[in-house]
């Protein structure tokens, strides 16, 4: 590998980490230790996060899957601790309805929490402007003032200016985050999902 090649693969290294950091995960893939680097930043425990990428598979799949929701909805999904969050837009409740109860009956599926708005799917500059406020609201975390707090702990979901927040916390935290994410430009209203810990 000549110098030119490796610059090139160290820029595109560089990259991905900050967009990993960034989406809130706190690993790249690089090897077979991705899972574990992950883990060390997050508070699950390491079958659970397994079991929420795989259920993350199985709605996605679910989604893709059915014509009328694919037609009339734009709808988002997130999952944590065994926890689903849609969010987006669906012209008619129904469909948003009957898609959370398939999601439901995926195993070891605990909630869904259908925050998904009814009305026109939104435009793509609301959906860069949500992108945008993500990304504000995940580097703003780096700055609440709690000794040992790991912002990629917060799972961090924005749609059309309301920010959804999902975790493993202790109030004290959930309390720092809320406060710290409320007063962030262009936060419309902030969603605490958070499951607290001792």
């Amino acid at each position: 590998m000549n110098s030119h090649t490796s610059r090139i693969s160290l820029r595109i290294l560089i990259a991905l980490v900050i967009t990993s950091l960034l989406s809130g995960c706190a690993a790249v893939v690089v090897g077979a230790g991705t899972t574990g680097a992950t883990v060390a930043h997050d508070r699950r425990t390491t079958g659970t996060y397994v079991e929420d990428k795989a259920i993350l598979l199985k709605a996605l799949q679910m989604r893709s899957q059915d014509e009328v929701l694919q037609k009339n909805s734009n709808i988002s999904i997130e999952v944590y601790n065994l926890q689903i969050l849609l969010t987006g837009q669906a012209i008619d409740a129904d469909i948003v309805a009957r898609f959370r109860d398939k999601l439901l009956k995926i195993d070891r599926v605990k909630h869904v929490y259908n925050e998904v708005t009814v009305g026109a799917e939104g435009t793509w500059s609301e959906a860069a402007a949500d992108t945008l406020l993500t990304s504000r609201v995940k580097v703003e975390l780096f700055n609440v003032g709690i000794q040992g707090f790991d912002p990629l702990r917060v799972k961090v979901t924005s749609s059309l200016g309301t920010v959804y927040l999902m975790g493993l916390l202790t109030p004290e935290e959930a309390d720092a985050v809320v406060e710290k994410v409320r007063y962030i430009s262009g936060v419309k209203r902030v969603v605490r999902l958070f499951e607290y810990i001792d």
